[in-house]
């Protein structure tokens, strides 16, 4: 094969990437239907405990459909798109919900704005960059944001619970650090992605 026909031959898709349903499909999948129902219960108010180890499951499972399909070769585009996808509706989801319970959650209006903010610039910026052959996977601050994240909604749920333990100060001003701390760690983790997507650019333009 010369080189011209490699230049101008079509990239294709291996038929393992476009398979639809597999098993970590079917996980992501199940994810999206348990965040549905952890919103529902964050709505109607009063499941809080249930609603708390519903979404600590729901979050907890997010390395098992990456696991099994990086194991035994089950990567498929549509698990690459729904995965993040379904992380970020989980996360972002339940910011919002808890943003608008009557009761005090925590959460008000400027943390829901920077994890959601944040979440969809740096989604438009890596889908960017990664157009053009750019490696923009996942920074260690990233990984700890999403930690972060998951424990301060879990403690937030929690501390609607009527039962005393988590009505305790000394839980409520846990639950109040998280929070915070998850905040400043999301604002930290976008600008270190915009610092990497600036160092992308000033390099491919040497």
């Amino acid at each position: 094969m010369n080189a011209e026909t490699t230049q101008t031959e079509p990239m294709h898709t291996p038929r393992s990437q476009r398979v639809i349903w597999n098993i970590p499909n079917a996980i992501t999948m199940s994810r999206l239907l348990l965040s549905l129902v952890l919103f529902l219960l964050i709505d109607l108010e009063g499941f809080w405990i249930t609603a708390a180890v519903l979404f600590v499951f729901a979050a907890s499972t997010d390395f098992l459909d990456g696991y099994i399909a990086r194991k035994y070769g089950m990567v498929t585009i549509l698990g690459r798109i729904m995965d993040p996808f379904v992380d970020k509706i989980i996360v972002c989801g339940s910011f919002l919900f808890l943003l608008g319970v009557t009761k005090d959650s925590g959460v008000n209006a400027w943390m829901a704005l920077v994890v959601i903010g944040r979440e969809m610039f740096i989604s438009s910026l890596r889908g960017f960059l990664e157009k053009q052959g750019q490696d923009f996977s996942a920074a260690w601050s990233g990984k700890v944001k999403m930690t972060l994240q998951s424990v301060a909604v879990t403690f937030s749920l929690l501390s609607l619970s009527p039962h005393y333990f988590f009505r305790d100060a000394w839980f409520i001003i846990c639950r109040d650090i998280l929070l915070w701390s998850a905040v400043i760690i999301t604002i930290y983790s976008g600008m270190e992605y915009i610092v990497r997507a600036a160092r992308f650019w000033t390099t491919s333009d040497k």
